[in-house]
């Protein structure tokens, strides 16, 4: 019987998995890929989450994140606007963060199995029974869905957002390229956008969010993306003068934004698996990160003698999460719906460019505060 299994490891689950360990909890986390490995991600993250990082020995030294400062937006036409980052960020692949915190978990005392997927969750009797190949079965008192956008698992909970198709495709490069080191863009094209800053080691990664619809219009991404994206003259010259630094891009089908619940079925859901966060609303790593420091805070308290039932950890956690996120979700989502379009688009780039005030507003009512 073990305190806690965490099924995901991810940022949220991998920080979940360090917290706990630290505070002496026996914890199980179960990755159903190996380290390192790459995801689809803006890798992208505000300095809001750096003061929690490093107070926790938890933020990466080695190989050094790229600063970041400033922001640039562009419409479909290609033309362009730029404004500061008020709280700056830092970039760092998924590739080399996940696999920093997997080590520090670890260290803190972890259980990690890797390439194994949990098959089936049952709850009774106050704990619950994970199944994972070959019938191998464990328990825990308290799990942890730390599994990302989409799951099997989310089917098998009969999560409600699983009945509704998307119509999105999210696409990730690493290039070498010339782009500033201290910039992120957002560039839109005709139904997507797509983000580029630099991460570690000189790279950049470039990750954008298209169209299920145009990708079948045009048969390949490599077609699609000279169709589309390459409207805009930024994209262009990018996909043209940059060197790809993998065999063919990372990518993931059907990324739905639709809200979700912080508990399902008694399980406990931290970073994407609690709500997705979409590219406009700030930046996922930095929430996922969050989210994971409230859950662990609460399951620290919950297993101290003489604390309080399962039902007011669920629920002091639901509330927490919607206070924190649910807003900042909102207005990520009303924010995505402009982009993608000509029109809309150059509206926006003309409210950093003229309104630059009103332009920061927004930009902060999308990102979180330092904790």
């Amino acid at each position: 019987m073990k305190d806690v299994i965490i099924i995901g490891g991810g940022l949220a689950g991998l920080v979940n998995a360090v917290l706990l360990s630290r505070a002496g909890l026996q914890i199980t986390l179960i990755e159903k890929k190996n380290y390192p490995h790459h995801k689809v991600c803006g890798e992208y993250i505000s300095n809001e989450v750096a003061p929690f990082l490093r107070r926790h020995n938890l933020y990466p030294a080695s190989p050094e994140p790229a600063s970041i400062h400033r922001f640039m937006l562009t419409s479909v036409s290609g033309k362009s606007s730029f404004m500061p980052l008020d709280l700056g960020a830092f970039g760092i692949s998924r590739y080399a963060l996940d696999h920093f915190f997997y080590q520090k978990a670890l260290e803190a005392g972890a259980e990690v199995i890797t390439q194994t997927a949990v098959q089936n969750v049952e709850f009774r009797s106050e704990s619950f029974e994970l199944t994972l190949p070959q019938n191998k079965k464990y328990r825990s008192r308290l799990v942890i869905g730390a599994f990302g956008k989409r799951s099997r698992l989310d089917k098998q909970l009969q999560r409600k957002f699983t009945t509704q198709r998307s119509p999105y495709i999210g696409v990730k490069y690493h290039l070498k390229t010339d782009f500033p080191d201290d910039l992120i863009a957002l560039h839109n094209f005709r139904g997507g956008y797509c983000g580029i800053s630099r991460v570690e080691d000189g790279r950049y990664n470039m990750c954008y969010l298209g169209s299920r619809k145009d990708l079948r219009r045009y048969g390949s991404i490599e077609a699609m993306e000279k169709a589309v994206l390459w409207e805009n003259p930024h994209l262009k010259k990018l996909f043209a003068e940059s060197d790809f630094l993998f065999e063919k891009p990372e990518v993931i089908n059907e990324i739905s934004f639709a809200p979700k619940q912080p508990v399902e079925q008694h399980i406990l859901m931290s970073g994407d698996t609690a709500g997705l966060i979409t590219p406009l609303c700030g930046n996922g790593m930095a929430m996922a990160i969050h989210s994971a420091k409230i859950l662990s805070d609460l399951i620290i308290q919950y297993y101290r003698p003489g604390s309080f039932p399962r039902q007011q950890l669920e629920n002091t956690y639901t509330r927490a999460w919607k206070q924190l996120f649910a807003r900042r979700l909102q207005v990520g989502r009303n924010v995505q719906r402009l982009f993608g379009s000509a029109l809309v688009s150059e509206l926006g780039v003309g409210l950093v460019g003229s309104s630059p005030l009103l332009a920061r507003q927004i930009m902060k009512r999308t990102h979180g505060h330092v904790f």
